[in-house]
């Protein structure tokens, strides 16, 4: 209790102490000499009890809570004998006070005794929460059901659902950590394969193994692609490095995102040509509007476009849809990849996981010269943080013979933004 909180509490008491008096029909005089006696008696009882908690503050608690009834019953018991002296007790009625007192101090003894036993109780069950804690043992104790008192039992709660957090932290640090080590193994491997193909183009040609021209331009579109490959891998590296640091800042404006997956499916239309795969684009609503950040988001489309493109198989088709379901757009993107399997619909968007029947950027339909965009597995954990980031939600399902990934976010409203559409 802060210094301003007791003399409030004082002052509250003195004055209830001075009505309590006056109700009674006692003169004023006699009225302030009794509150006098109560108070002075009262405070030295009390310093009384304060020097002796002080000296004994490393003992038990039981010993501290006789301590506290002595101060009550103490200070009661000295009020009344002072108060006899000055002849406001009869000495009858002090006999028959001190009797009282005796017997109501000795009840209040065992009633803080039994306080303090089971506050000592409460406190070993806490300090035995605390040890298992600290060993690393599973917590379950439930100490709203116990005898302990309120603060007692919220802290014990709180150590226990701080254990729970702790796990919790452990675990999300462990997977990080394998994401980690997943990452250095896939971005070495992949930094290794095209430095290892393009090392061995240019000692080819340096070295005159190869010098007919068609095979030198070849190698050159083939050098080329590589280094493309690269430069994505670099980006998606910078763009990972951005979310993981939340340092993800997205300029916000209202956008027709049938725009902008008419602009993504138009830059993907290379490459699907290439793998012989079909881009179409269905219910593409031009009113149909959120509020977004374009670069970020377009990275978003491609790398879904990009991962549906790469495991579709040549003569299939992928799919864009954009549709509104209330307050939310779902921009959704189909594959027929032959879908996932069950146990690795929640670790897609895990850093660096790429499945079981994930291909090495070595193969690319047994071309060596097509760029691959999204290398390392990381396109998909890009596309998570960045549509996390704009308060949306990113997720997977099978369908029919492939897969669908959806991107939910808030419809941007026009007319509610007084904003004209037209």
């Amino acid at each position: 209790m802060s210094r301003v909180r007791q003399l409030l509490f004082l002052i509250t008491g003195l004055a209830a102490a001075g009505g309590l008096a006056a109700g009674l029909g006692l003169p004023w005089r006699d009225a302030v000499q009794l509150v006098a006696i109560a108070f002075c008696v009262s405070l030295a009882v009390g310093l009384i009890g304060r020097a002796m908690m002080s000296a004994l503050r490393s003992s038990r608690l039981a010993v501290q809570g006789l301590v506290v009834v002595f101060v009550a019953v103490g200070g009661t018991l000295a009020g009344a004998l002072v108060a006899a002296r000055a002849m406001f007790v009869s000495t009858h009625d002090l006999r028959a006070l001190v009797v009282v007192m005796v017997g109501a101090g000795t009840v209040a003894a065992l009633a803080g005794l039994r306080l303090t036993r089971e506050v000592g109780n409460a406190s070993r069950d806490l300090g035995d929460v605390a040890r298992r804690i600290g060993r690393g043992d599973v917590v379950s104790i439930d100490m709203s059901s116990s005898r302990a008192p309120e603060e007692l039992a919220r802290l014990g709660s709180e150590l226990i659902d701080m254990r729970a957090r702790l796990d919790e932290a452990r675990l999300q640090s462990q997977r990080v950590e394998q994401s980690r080590r997943e990452v250095i193994a896939w971005v070495s491997h992949d930094l290794r394969t095209p430095l290892a193909r393009m090392r061995a183009m240019v000692e080819a040609i340096n070295d005159g193994v190869v010098d007919d021209q068609p095979t030198i331009d070849r190698y050159h579109t083939a050098l080329q692609g590589e280094v493309e490959r690269l430069g994505g891998l670099v980006d998606d590296l910078f763009e990972l490095s951005r979310i993981q640091a939340q340092a993800v800042r997205l300029k916000l404006e209202p956008v027709v995102l049938a725009d902008l997956v008419s602009d993504t499916l138009s830059s993907a239309s290379v490459a699907a040509e290439r793998k012989g795969v079909r881009l179409t684009g269905d219910a593409l609503d031009a009113h149909v509007m959120a509020q977004l950040s374009i670069p970020e988001m377009a990275r978003v489309l491609h790398n879904l476009l990009d991962n549906a493109i790469r495991h579709s198989p040549p003569g299939g088709e992928v799919r864009v849809s954009v549709d509104s379901e209330g307050s939310e757009v779902v921009v959704s993107v189909s594959d027929q990849c032959g879908g996932i399997a069950e146990h690795d619909l929640e670790r897609v968007f895990d850093l660096a996981y790429r499945g079981d029947t994930a291909r090495s950027p070595a193969d690319n339909d047994g071309r060596t010269d097509a760029p691959l965009t999204g290398a390392g597995g990381l396109g998909l954990a890009i596309a998570k943080g960045f549509v996390e980031a704009h308060s949306g939600i990113i997720a997977v399902r099978n369908e029919g013979t492939g897969c669908t990934f959806t991107v939910c976010m808030p419809r941007w409203w026009p007319e509610r933004a007084g904003v004209d559409a037209g």
